[in-house]
């Protein structure tokens, strides 16, 4: 492995947090990825439209039960995310519990932080669809009913308002929207802003993606969506790289990471989880949905690069693989860009195939679920994939693998045009 020398701080990840279909807590998402189980069912909420919708919903959360399931958070801390978020769209919910997760982990509330100094990335982009779509019969019938809180829930700023008074944040932040790759987008974005020493910790927490009949139609309408063939199978509908593969299938979930520079954490005596150690985004120069090779395989190459290693480094890609026809074929082409005859030494796998795609969150849940991978030195198992389309790749079967990783990157695409990669090493 080829080391760079550090002309800034480097970027450990000392928490994390997450909320899939699979269960609230890591620990229900590690067994859920060491089993290889999924729970796509057919979703009820959808009457008004005219083909079946399959999802991996997040089904019963309850706030009150989810914040009270947390030992060692201060009560004075449980009650404020309680009273704050009990009005709040489920979304906002979500994340507050997301967070608290990741805060126990990397034990914020038991060191002497300067809030000034911690900042926070939200990934999301529209994402109080459901929300807003759900009041609107309402709104018709008298307008003037409607809440004034709603003036700050439409807004995706909610969520960093609320995140920043619950957890005291004081320092830079913002939404990140880029379609579904939002999650690493905000994951890079918050290793830059500590390798220049503008925070010393960051949270960067992806949104659930709580859709309206609209988005869901129009997901449809563009082809991007699938289930139609295994409407009466919904756990093998979603297949990344399967020859039977026809559309992404959606996941509800949500994510968090805490960022922070080394020095802090070492200074604390903060455990590390992994490090980041090098990032990419590109635009491809298109605004619609289809994928492009070129940009694929450049976020790969220059996060490889950015690290100072060579693919020979690279031992674990967690790729996009979002189920659609021509989005896994092109990454599987961008991937032989990259590794050229390297292609059967990288592992290979599909998270999406297990809690469906996440949307904005999908890129914050495939960094956890990487690190998870890599502590435990396993690989989860492509569910569904029975007649790969390229088999001259190192695709994970049907069950997980036993496998000691170190480097692994983590690829998340979106429509127009959006190209990233994170290159994570694991925690020593």
């Amino acid at each position: 492995m080829r080391q760079v020398n550090q002309k800034f701080s480097r970027v450990v990840i000392t928490g994390m947090g997450a909320i899939t279909a699979l269960g609230q807590g890591i620990t229900s998402l590690k067994k859920g990825l060491k089993k290889g189980y999924s729970l796509f069912n057919k979703n009820p909420l959808f009457p008004e439209l005219s083909f079946p919708v399959i999802s991996a919903a997040i089904d019963n959360f309850n706030l009150e039960e989810a914040v009270s399931g947390f030992n060692s958070i201060p009560e004075e801390l449980k009650l404020k995310v309680f009273k704050t978020g009990r009005r709040s769209p489920k979304a906002i919910q979500i994340s507050l519990i997301t967070v608290l997760e990741a805060y126990q982990q990397a034990k914020i509330l038991n060191r002497s932080v300067d809030p000034t100094r911690i900042g926070l990335v939200v990934a999301g982009q529209n994402t109080t669809q459901r929300y807003s779509y759900d009041l609107f019969s309402s709104f018709q019938e008298e307008p003037s009913y409607l809440s004034p809180t709603y003036a700050l829930h439409f807004m995706d700023t909610d969520q960093v308002g609320t995140l920043s008074e619950v957890f005291n944040i004081q320092g830079e932040g913002f939404n990140v929207g880029g379609a579904s790759a939002s999650g690493n987008i905000a994951l890079i974005q918050a290793y830059r802003m500590i390798q220049q020493k503008t925070v010393d910790i960051c949270l960067v927490v992806g949104v659930m993606a709580d859709l309206s009949p609209l988005e869901v139609q129009g997901f449809h309408n563009i082809g991007a969506m699938g289930g139609k063939y295994f409407a009466e199978f919904p756990s093998k509908a979603s297949r990344p790289f399967d020859s039977n593969h026809e559309g992404f299938i959606w996941g509800q979930g949500s994510g968090c990471l805490i960022l922070e520079s080394q020095e802090i954490a070492d200074h604390d005596g903060i455990s590390s989880l992994g490090e980041m150690k090098g990032t990419a985004i590109a635009l491809d120069a298109h605004r619609y949905s289809e994928p492009n090779v070129l940009g694929e395989s450049r976020v790969m190459q220059q996060a490889i690069a950015e690290a100072g290693m060579v693919p020979e480094d690279i031992h674990y890609l967690n790729t996009h693989g979002s189920g659609s026809i021509v989005g896994d074929e092109t990454e599987v082409k961008a991937i032989h860009e990259v590794f050229k005859d390297l292609t059967n030494q990288v592992w290979l796998n599909a998270t999406k195939g297990l809690i469906g795609h996440c949307l904005w969150s999908a890129g914050i849940l495939e960094a956890i679920t990487t690190l998870i991978q890599m502590q435990e030195g396993f690989l989860h198992p492509n569910l569904n994939l029975e007649n790969p389309i390229d088999t001259s790749l190192r695709w994970v079967g049907k069950q997980a693998e036993s496998v000691e990783i170190k480097t692994a990157l983590s690829n998340s695409f979106g429509f127009g045009g959006m190209n990233s990669s994170v290159l994570l090493l694991r925690g020593e």
